[in-house]
């Protein structure tokens, strides 16, 4: 039964992936619509009101594609629905896979990188949905389904091992705690990274007067967007707060000690300054627009590299990439 277990949590792992594609595709053709119709809007700012009704046709398609972003008010192109419909039928498959991930192994599974790959793949993409019902950020559909696909191929062919026993030092609690809020962290880093990565986008545009990308016309300004990606940021910072406090008293439990200056606790930490310098900056008048967006990019960059280099290429006593 156990390898009946694993075998279907990779079947619903691949079938995830394949339906994430389908999302991916109808996401970027979402945004290519979104530039098709920007030329329209910039003609009807020129015309006389005349011709504006007589255009009236246009100036419908470009309501409705900016009010894409307005949550509560339109529901998106065909393209966008059909790109979220996917995204949530793939999560739902994606969801199982980790599941059985778990029945296959007895525990929870994210106690190798395999399993954290797929487990954090698919909270980011269940936080991303769920993010939808307090602001309309479908708009980020390409860069979320896209990384979160990516990283899932790479963790099946690369990181993948079979289920195994769970090491001594893994049999705790803690475990189940301290690593998924770890995730709910990422998740929201995540989400604040894109959000940040377009916000210097839209303030280029904005600074050379709409020269730029197309869609970004039809995005909120660059304004609206660094002040999403910082109460997103926030929340992430909260769990990473968390992470770092139930790691030192796992510590303590596991190996009597709260620090111990291993490569991953250095890590962990240097991630919860880089972000509580962000905040701080972002605080300060004068690091406000693409210097804290800086900052957030190169925070979720430090998340990657802890999550991939220092897994694979340090030693310590995290050591449990199962590799």
């Amino acid at each position: 039964m156990t390898m009946d277990f694993e075998t279907y949590s990779l079947l619903a792992v691949y079938s995830a992936m394949a339906i994430y594609t389908l999302a991916f595709i109808a996401f970027t053709v979402d945004l290519a619509r979104r530039s098709s119709v920007v030329p329209v809007a910039v003609a009807q700012e020129s015309r006389p009101v005349g011709q504006l009704a007589a255009a009236s046709g246009s100036t419908a398609l470009l309501e409705k594609t900016t009010n894409d972003t307005t949550p509560g008010r339109d529901k998106g192109s065909r393209s966008l629905r059909l790109a979220m419909a996917f995204a949530l039928v793939g999560w739902v498959l994606h969801v199982v896979g980790v599941v059985l991930r778990g029945l296959a192994a007895g525990y929870v599974p994210w106690s190798n990188m395999y399993g954290f790959a797929i487990t954090a793949t698919a909270i980011i993409v269940g936080v991303f949905l769920a993010v939808q019902f307090w602001q309309d950020l479908r708009f980020l559909g390409a860069y979320i389904v896209g990384f979160c696909l990516a990283f899932m191929g790479l963790a099946t062919v690369n990181l993948y091992v079979a289920v195994a026993p769970q090491p001594p030092a893994l049999q705790s609690t803690w475990l189940v705690i301290h690593v998924f809020v770890a995730i709910l962290g990422t998740s929201f880093f995540a989400l604040g990274g894109g959000l940040s990565l377009v916000q210097l986008l839209q303030a280029r545009r904005e600074a050379r007067g709409g020269e730029g990308f197309k869609f970004l016309a039809t995005l909120p300004n660059a304004e609206k967007l660094e002040n999403l990606a910082y109460r997103l940021i926030l929340v992430g910072f909260v769990f990473w707060t968390f992470t770092l406090i139930a790691g030192a008293v796992w510590a303590e439990r596991a190996w009597g000690r709260y620090w111990g200056w291993d490569t991953k606790e250095v890590w962990t930490f240097i991630i919860w300054t880089i972000f509580a310098g962000y905040i701080h900056a972002r605080a300060t008048r004068g690091w406000r627009g693409s210097r804290s967006a800086w900052l957030a990019i190169i925070g979720f960059a430090a998340v990657m590299f802890n999550f991939t280099v220092v897994n694979l290429f340090f030693k310590g006593l995290h050591a449990y990439s199962g590799l």
